[in-house]
């Protein structure tokens, strides 16, 4: 039996064309919101994944009109809420799990993006080697105008993409950053027509899947540790940062105006 494929996955679906491998996120009822199901079924694939000589690439994508609502809001509360502090701490680490996992598969990964991307799906798709965005598509961060800070382990690789003045403008203003602007930032590596992302994303992977495996692996396996060489330095503590702004007023308040859809109100406490 090949866990990989025959699992009874319940929140992806996973395929094959040879050695290219698809992963869809199915949880199509939440608009694919990365609950902790979700996130752990996300997890276990790419670890399955991570050093199979048989797959090539991977393609990640989700629906044809969004890839995800991000994390879920709910679910987050919930592990805020959580009486134990170092439960608190271990549970908050899914998301970077998670992220570290599709990071860390030795084939190349292409995230195919249409609609909507948001926050902890926008975190995801910056931990594969390519970006494919239909026309309409975005990626946004909603973290730090709900009062919290921008989690995951992501910074780094949003830095490593985009540079430092653009990595703030895209993390702190919780701003869409449409198809085109982020070709423009380096964010995503190909724009094309609306609905036509996946079929892109195929077209990258069998340019992959044609080239000799090995020198493939080497050089993103190089290249990932010249782009992330301080970032466990720059990144390993902000969970506890997540844990601090989801205990302020702030965030209470971020939550709440965006229930509302109105301006928040901020202190600083």
């Amino acid at each position: 039996m090949d866990k990989l494929f025959d699992h009874a996955w319940r929140l992806i679906r996973v395929g094959r064309s040879g050695d290219i491998v698809e992963v869809t996120l199915a949880r199509t009822e939440a608009r694919n919101a990365l609950n902790g199901e979700l996130m752990e079924e996300l997890t276990e694939v790419a670890r399955l994944l991570r050093l199979r000589t048989d797959v090539r690439a991977v393609i990640l994508t989700g629906t044809d009109n969004y890839f995800s609502a991000g994390a879920d809001i709910s679910s987050s509360q919930m592990r805020a809420s959580q009486p134990s502090l170092i439960e608190s701490r271990r549970a908050v680490m899914a998301g970077p799990d998670m992220c570290r996992a599709w990071e860390e598969i030795e084939a190349v990964t292409i995230a195919a993006i249409e609609g909507y991307c948001i926050g902890g799906g926008a975190a995801l798709v910056v931990a594969c080697d390519f970006r494919v965005m239909g026309e309409g598509a975005y990626l946004r961060l909603p973290e730090v105008p709900l009062g919290i800070n921008m989690s995951w382990r992501s910074i780094p690789r949003i830095v490593a993409l985009a540079g430092p003045s653009r990595a703030k403008q895209f993390v702190m203003f919780g701003e869409a950053v449409e198809t085109q602007q982020c070709l423009d930032w380096g964010m995503a590596d190909e724009a094309v027509a609306k609905g036509s992302a996946l079929e892109a994303a195929r077209r990258w992977a069998a340019k992959v899947a044609a080239l000799p495996p090995i020198p493939v692996r080497m050089t993103k396996e190089s290249v990932n540790a010249t782009a992330y060489a301080t970032a466990n330095a720059a990144a390993f503590m902000d969970r506890d940062q997540y844990l601090l702004a989801t205990s302020s007023q702030d965030f209470r308040e971020g939550v709440a105006a965006f229930r509302e859809k109105r301006p928040g109100k901020f202190t600083g406490s």
